[in-house]
């Protein structure tokens, strides 16, 4: 199987378990990553490391990846994203996809598709 892909289905399995330390390690140095929350893009690991602490802090997101596809510069990973409250109230419940590339092993940028 494709090393990139065996490393996103680990970075959802670690995403999950909420470590955040795993989930840095797949991700390059210089990563470009959506800040679905509040707009924009976050670059590098601690932009992302402080987003997902204050996005956990507030709500409960788990996402299970439901297809890979491979794409020309990276691959797509259509997931079941469901978000709840502290109480457990599911706030959201939707399919989204999510694109990659990669840089020396690592994920380079991700995009969640509209």
């Amino acid at each position: 199987m494709d090393r990139n892909r065996n490393l996103l289905e680990q970075l959802y399995v670690d995403y999950n378990d909420r470590d955040v330390e795993a989930v840095l390690g797949a991700l390059h140095p210089e990563v470009d990553w959506p800040n679905e929350e509040e707009g924009g893009r976050l670059e590098g690991h601690e932009a992302i490391r402080d987003y997902w602490r204050r996005q956990w802090a507030a709500t409960d997101p788990h996402l299970t990846p439901l297809a890979y596809t491979p794409l020309p510069d990276g691959w797509a990973v259509e997931a079941q994203l469901i978000v709840q409250d502290r109480a457990g109230q599911v706030l959201d419940d939707r399919v989204v996809t999510h694109s990659f590339t990669f840089e020396d092993g690592l994920v380079r940028t991700m995009r969640v598709e509209r």
